[in-house]
């Protein structure tokens, strides 16, 4: 066996195990405000979510074609780079799931891919125009939405059964959730999944290239299409890793951040689902996790300001603004490890 097939293994192995703890990590995106509000038991909001991750991550590729191709100089890719990013993302999931912090896998994953090319190749490495348009202005801007439109949506709900009784409207939002809940957890597949399917897929054609001591052709990743065994492994890893629930997480996002009653959680969710599958059509690999937040607190303001704890917001938010250059940075330091270890065979791309 030779090493560039050695590595390709170890890549396919961590990409599982990364899209696994994505799973269990994000959990709390698809089912934290159907659970804090009881509307479904923890065991039926896993297994949904679970069902409806796999559906979701089945569905489009776009996401999973701006990791592949769009980040960094498909010429630049080596194994090395991948194994590298993988292991940051994975790393920084850990520590912020043992810690029972909101973060964005998504950001983790993209800080660990741009941090592990500038260590290869310097600052011109990543293609920093599209990781601006789709990575960073998104960052900042898609919180911001989140809130906006969760607030409005409890605004409107609010005004229009204002004169029903208490009883009938938490009965009625009761059923509604559970749609909503369904929706959330379907996008969250769409956008998380594919993340994982575009660093295959690039680990497929850096092995191609790799074992044969050349780099990747630049254009080689826009014509190659995601494999069905990539999609249905990595759909199965994130449906087996939300199943595991992550409750750390779902205890911070369900409980401590707003208090949340079945109209508010169905706001949350509305908002928050409608833009992430907005932004997977158009191939944003948005942070489900920042999305789902930013409508929680949303919804929770528009009961009153106080009813968001901001502390605990404020601990979140430095959790999102820490995540791209924390993993920059980690992905930096294990490119040095692994290159150190398995050096690149492949030579420089031409000038």
């Amino acid at each position: 066996m030779n090493e560039a097939l050695v590595l390709l293994i170890a890549i396919l192995f961590l990409a599982i195990a990364f899209d696994f703890i994505n799973g269990f990590h994000d959990t709390a995106n698809a089912i934290a405000t159907v659970v804090a509000t009881r509307v479904l038991t923890p065991m039926q909001a896993i297994l949904m979510a679970a069902s409806l991750n796999f559906v979701g991550a089945m569905i489009g590729t776009a996401v999973a074609k701006t990791i592949s191709k769009d980040l960094i100089d498909a010429s630049l890719a080596t194994q090395q780079l991948i194994i590298a990013a993988l292991l940051a993302a994975i790393t920084w999931n850990l520590i912020t799931w043992f810690y029972g912090i909101p973060s964005s896998s998504s950001h983790a994953l993209i800080g660990g891919i741009v941090g592990a090319a500038i260590a290869e190749a310097g600052l011109d490495a990543p293609q920093w125009h599209t990781v601006l348009i789709k990575v960073v202005i998104p960052l900042f801007v898609s919180p911001l939405v989140g809130f906006c439109a969760s607030w409005l949506i409890m605004i409107v709900m609010l005004r229009a059964f204002i004169k029903r009784r208490p009883a009938d409207v938490q009965r009625l939002f009761g059923k509604l959730q559970i749609a909503s809940s369904a929706f959330m957890a379907f996008s969250h597949g769409g956008n998380d999944a594919q993340k994982t399917m575009g660093i295959m897929t690039l680990a497929l054609v850096t092995y191609t290239y790799s074992s044969k001591n050349l780099p990747v052709p630049a254009d080689e990743l826009a014509k190659m299409d995601i494999p069905m065994w990539i999609k249905l492994s990595a759909s199965i890893a994130m449906g087996l890793g939300t199943a595991m629930g992550g409750w750390r997480i779902i205890k911070t996002m369900g409980h401590r951040l707003a208090r949340l009653q079945p109209m508010h959680g169905f706001a949350a969710e509305t908002a928050a689902a409608s833009i992430i599958e907005t932004a997977s059509h158009l191939g944003f690999p948005l942070s489900t996790t920042h999305v789902i937040s930013s409508s929680i607190m949303g919804a929770g303001a528009s009961r009153s300001m106080s009813a968001v704890r901001w502390s605990v917001a404020g601990n979140i938010v430095t959790a999102w603004i820490l995540t791209i250059p924390a993993c920059m940075i980690l992905a930096g330091v294990f490119f040095y490890i692994v290159n150190l270890l398995i050096p690149s065979g492949a030579p420089p791309p031409a000038p």
